[in-house]
């Protein structure tokens, strides 16, 4: 029978140590599990993209002319470059040290002489002179003058990792030219941590001509060639005589890259079955320009990063990105800029992707190479355009007049795309919620919300209120959404959505620790850790409770930005949020089963950031799916009280012929903040176990700081 009532009824009781979950499957909702609540996010930040999702492994291939962040954005929005080399020295130091690079005086000193940042000179300044110069295609490019001189070596250098541990084998692609024609060198060499040259591993010699071209080739290093664990090594172009050169780009690849892509975080995501990506922001996309992401990919524009640190090589733009959704298996998810960038702009990127031949961008498509249209259906209008850091950012009227523009060109260009606005950053039933509402019913139809809950932290903060208003904030949620969609069904909405497209916990500890210290940076709950996984359960959790009134929901994000996967010296792990995913697979498209729980409850005192003071929250959260095959019965389990220790759980599960045994799968750390790291990269992982199942009861212990799977299966 179908079950209209809550998913989840929980009844208060005293003694924290036991607890009751009963399911009964004659109370089967009409609702699925929809995929798209186990989405990802992606943005062109840090090493989410680039050095993260890309394969590519040099930094700043292109030369450019780098971004050094000023640590605060513009009365505009959007980041502020530092222009003070006092401050700009020690950000290089941060680079140099984070990358485990030769000593950052060198690469400060390079900058400092007009080499692009990240690379090094070989030789004195007076046999190598450098200077900024123009590309083929109007970029920076990189004059590199060598003369005569006593040193061993004279050109210029990267020192970098590589994913020794997958293969042995590299592309280059070299993009130069030179006053007159010269032999260049271009080797591949082991190096020791400060930076000194081991031995050369591979290398070849480049012909360079008078007029710009591309060279390609592949460096083999020997099978039997011994490298050390996590070692440098450096990638140089020299000459042994006189040359005037220009560098246009220097890019190299594993050669087991898949289309340009890391195959090793591309198959975490297969494991993951990743349904949906969104991209390209977050704040990036306020300041994006699509049209510099499609075409040739050397004829790209580098451009500097309109919202943080760096650039833009623009090596993943729309092609790319469909490419690499088509690769991993799921959907894409475009936001637009609604930031700086017009309707106009936004409905060219709609044809672009959905139009035919016969349509102007449709035929530019087809020109690049992807004659058959994308059909992306879903866009979301904007991202966090309520933010003051936000690259032409507004106030709710601003956005409101800005949704319907956008929308109704949009429209115009593809009727049958499913558009999202964008709500207000930190905020879900306030002001900009019921101005989008009061301007924009005729076109209104979902509204996106970002649950990063950023606070700041000190020694003073108690943990354990921290750890549970974070484990709590799901309950608040939840009366929040209910709220919105009571106002749009008000409004005459008559199928009102909303979505969750970034979610992270975000605690951050500011001043010095002090002696007695209550938290640490070292103690804070971040999105590392196991909380996160925690923390993004018990939110996706409340959504699906909420039937189809959440849409979507995309977590942050990838690789190397918050929780998700890690890409440290070219190895990839898995976060603890990462295995949560994986271990929500079954879930997908299964119908949610009512659950009556009977636990223990926690109160706080202290309300953080967009959270509350909490009250009763349940010890326990439990989500129960009948899988998409109708032959097994899946719980997943969160223990998130600081407090309570180990539970003793009573499952009863009533008309549903289980077999003997259950399987249980936990993810579990002693401690809120355990995570995993390069050392130690598999130290939170599933644990399988199996516990006995007699008459539909189960008896189990749920440890603190825990995700446990229950999969029951028809005998």
């Amino acid at each position: 029978m179908s079950h209209e009532g809550p998913l989840l009824v929980h009844t208060p009781q005293k003694d924290s140590s036991k607890a009751s979950l009963t399911v009964d499957l004659n109370k089967v909702s009409p609702h699925t599990v929809n995929p798209f609540m186990y989405g990802k996010f992606c943005e062109h930040l840090g090493q989410n993209i680039y050095h993260g999702m890309d394969a590519q492994i040099l930094r700043n291939p292109t030369f450019g002319k780098w971004q050094f962040g000023a640590g605060e954005s513009s009365i505009h929005g959007g980041s502020m470059a530092e222009i003070d080399q006092k401050k700009i020295e020690p950000q290089a130091e941060r680079w140099s040290k984070g990358l485990g690079l030769p000593p950052s005086a060198q690469l400060y000193a390079a900058y400092r002489d007009t080499l692009a940042f990240f690379w090094s000179r070989l030789g004195t300044k007076d046999e190598v002179r450098t200077s900024a110069d123009v590309g083929p295609n109007g970029d920076r490019a990189q004059r590199v003058e060598i003369q005569t001189g006593a040193s061993p070596e004279r050109g210029i250098a990267q020192w970098t990792a590589l994913p020794t541990h997958r293969t042995r084998s590299y592309q280059y692609r070299v993009i130069a030219r030179a006053q007159r024609p010269v032999a260049v060198k271009f080797t591949l060499s082991a190096s020791a941590d400060g930076g000194q040259t081991l031995s050369t591993l591979a290398a070849t010699q480049l012909s360079v001509g008078e007029d710009w071209q591309t060279l390609t080739g592949t460096f083999e290093i020997d099978a039997n060639e011994k490298l050390p664990e996590g070692s440098n090594f450096r990638v140089a172009l020299t000459t042994d005589g006189p040359a005037n050169l220009v560098f246009g780009r220097v890019l190299l690849y594993p050669s087991d890259h898949v289309q340009g892509f890391d195959p090793d975080v591309i198959a975490a995501l297969k494991a993951a079955k990743l349904p949906l990506l969104r991209w390209p922001g977050g704040n990036f996309v306020s300041g994006y320009r699509w049209r510099d992401g499609v075409g040739p990919i050397d004829a790209r524009p580098t451009r500097t990063n309109p919202a943080w640190d760096g650039l833009e090589y623009n090596f993943m733009g729309t092609d790319e990105f469909v490419a690499y959704c088509k690769i991993v298996g799921c959907e894409p998810f475009i936001c637009v800029n609604g930031g700086d960038g017009t309707p106009e702009e936004a409905a060219a990127w709609v044809e672009y992707c959905n139009g035919s031949v016969k349509t102007p961008m449709g035929r530019l498509r087809a020109e690049n190479g992807h004659p058959e249209p994308y059909n992306i259906r879903n866009w979301e209008v904007g991202n966090e355009i309520s933010g003051s850091w936000q690259v032409a950012w507004t106030y709710s009227g601003g956005y409101a007049d800005r949704y319907m523009r956008f929308t109704a060109a949009m429209l115009k260009a593809d009727p049958s795309i499913q558009l999202q606005a964008c709500g207000a950053c930190g905020e879900i039933t306030g002001e900009w919620t019921s101005r989008l509402i009061s301007d924009c019913t005729p076109r209104l139809r979902s509204i996106t919300y970002h649950i990063l809950n950023g606070c700041g932290v000190n020694s003073e903060t108690d943990p354990t209120e921290l750890y549970h208003a974070y484990m709590g904030h799901s309950v608040e949620l939840s009366k929040q959404f209910e709220e919105v969609r009571r106002t749009m069904l008000d409004a005459g909405i008559k199928q009102p959505r909303v979505s969750v497209t970034e979610c992270q916990l975000f605690p951050r500890f500011r001043d010095e620790v002090k002696p007695g210290a209550k938290l640490t940076p070292a103690t804070t709950i971040r999105p590392s850790t196991i909380s996160e996984a925690l923390y993004m359960t018990l939110l996706v959790n409340a959504c699906i409770r909420m039937g189809d009134f959440v849409e979507m929901f995309t977590h942050s994000a990838t690789v190397n930005h918050g929780g998700g996967l890690r890409k440290i010296k070219e190895r990839v792990f898995g976060e603890p949020v990462h295995h949560a995913h994986v271990m929500s697979v079954p879930l997908m498209k299964g119908r949610t089963v009512a659950v009556d729980l009977a636990c223990a409850t926690y109160d706080t005192d202290t309300s953080f950031s967009q959270i509350p003071k909490l009250a009763g929250v349940p010890n326990l959260d439990a989500l129960a799916v009948l899988s998409e095959k109708k032959d097994a019965l899946i719980l997943m389990l969160v223990h998130r009280s600081a407090t309570a220790g180990p539970v003793q759980l009573s499952l009863d599960v009533k008309n549903f012929a289980a077999g003997p045994h259950a399987e249980v799968v936990t993810l579990a750390d002693e401690v809120p903040y355990g995570e995993n790291t390069a050392q130690e990269p598999t130290r939170i992982q599933p644990r399988l176990s199996s516990a006995k199942v007699t008459d539909g009861r189960v008896a189990l212990t749920l440890a603190p700081y825990s995700l446990t799977r229950v999969t029951l299966k028809k005998s």
